[in-house]
């Protein structure tokens, strides 16, 4: 009997954590990408020179093997005294996620090339410190898009923008806000959206994060322009049901790097 009572107690804190959602995985819409952000944090030139080498030379031709697209290696802009470097991984299910870094980090003991990045010494490492961002793909944009700009590749700008939200309601009623217009409003106005995803492991939570790109920083500040003016984005606006549920947003300028894929 003793046994019988125990069991169901912990049958009953399962039952509460699953319902909560503490031991679920997170689950994008069907058929929905996961994404991983991947920040890397520099003291000096030679941190970053190390891991450019280490992207450009290995990281990437490692997962286009394995089958991965659209793989973004973005910078922070020259003005900006805190340099970093910013990898996107786009996952088809959250099962190609898992193990992912230790599969990596595994292949590299037959690398031939990114040594100074594998094997790098305690001493000196390639970076300060590595952040890791999981997001799940909203449901009206389920995978990644590759930007259709032409021209001056160097010149190009990519916003990164992540909206923070005071409460778990509060940031999925934004998440509703842009299926409910703001990403179709995008795609109007020709922002190039790369990717829309809510973030399910992150350091700044709950929010979510997207990236647009434009041609340039005056090209940037056009299409803004025009999402402001839209009657689309008023209507959303001054809908009550839409209001308060973003407490924070953070802006970041990145531009691509020469051996990214967009």
């Amino acid at each position: 009997m003793l046994f019988q009572t125990k069991l169901l107690r912990r049958l009953g804190v399962a039952t509460l954590f699953i319902a909560l959602g503490l031991f679920a995985k997170p689950a994008s819409a069907a058929g929905g990408y996961y994404y991983q952000i991947k920040i890397y944090h520099f003291k000096d030139k030679v941190q970053e020179q190390t891991v450019d080498t280490y992207l450009k030379d290995y990281y990437l031709p490692t997962l286009h093997k394995m089958g991965f697209k659209n793989i973004g290696v973005f910078k922070t802009q020259e003005s900006d005294t805190a340099r970093r470097t910013y990898v996107f991984v786009p996952f088809k299910s959250w099962k190609a996620l898992e193990g992912f870094g230790k599969k990596i980090a595994e292949a590299g003991d037959e690398a031939t090339t990114g040594k100074d990045y594998i094997n790098a010494d305690s001493k000196t490492p390639p970076y300060t410190r590595t952040e890791t961002i999981v997001l799940s793909a909203f449901s009206t944009r389920l995978e990644p898009k590759a930007p259709t700009l032409t021209g001056d590749r160097a010149a190009r700008v990519y916003e990164l923008r992540s909206y923070e939200s005071p409460t778990e309601k509060y940031h999925y009623n934004k998440v509703k806000m842009f299926d409910s217009g703001e990403t179709d409003l995008f795609d109007r106005i020709n922002s190039n959206a790369v990717f829309y995803g809510s973030v399910v492991a992150g350091s700044h939570m709950p929010n979510l994060m997207y990236m647009t790109c434009y041609a340039d920083m005056k090209d940037r500040d056009k299409h803004w322009e025009a999402f402001g003016a839209a009657p689309e984005w008023k209507a959303l606006i001054a809908q009550d049901q839409y209001k308060n549920n973003v407490s924070k947003n953070e802006i970041v300028f990145l531009h691509p790097t020469e051996y990214s894929d967009f």
